[in-house]
């Protein structure tokens, strides 16, 4: 455990890690971003190093959330929060 929130504090968020949204159900969804992110690069190395026949950590987490970073080339500027209210209209 102390492991996990030393790379979702550390390496994941940052020095400068603050949860930005103002709202209690916007720091809960934020929390819940974090935690995915962080079980999806997990899963990531699980299954890179099954298929290499390596010890899951012998893979740093710290490299691969680097690689995840430079493969994304766009990052949502859209809150699920506000996306109940659906599309917003075309403007030209």
């Amino acid at each position: 455990m102390e492991n996990t929130l030393d790379e979702i504090k550390t390496h994941q968020g940052g020095r400068q890690l603050a949860l930005r949204s103002q709202y209690p159900d916007g720091v809960e969804q934020e929390i819940y971003g974090f935690l995915l992110v962080h079980h999806a690069l997990r899963d990531v190395i699980h299954d890179t190093a099954h298929q290499a026949g390596l010890d899951p950590d012998r893979i740093s987490f710290t490299r691969t959330l680097n690689a995840a970073r430079r493969h994304v080339t766009d990052q949502a500027a859209l809150s699920p929060l506000t996306a109940e209210t659906g599309p917003l209209p075309h403007q030209p």
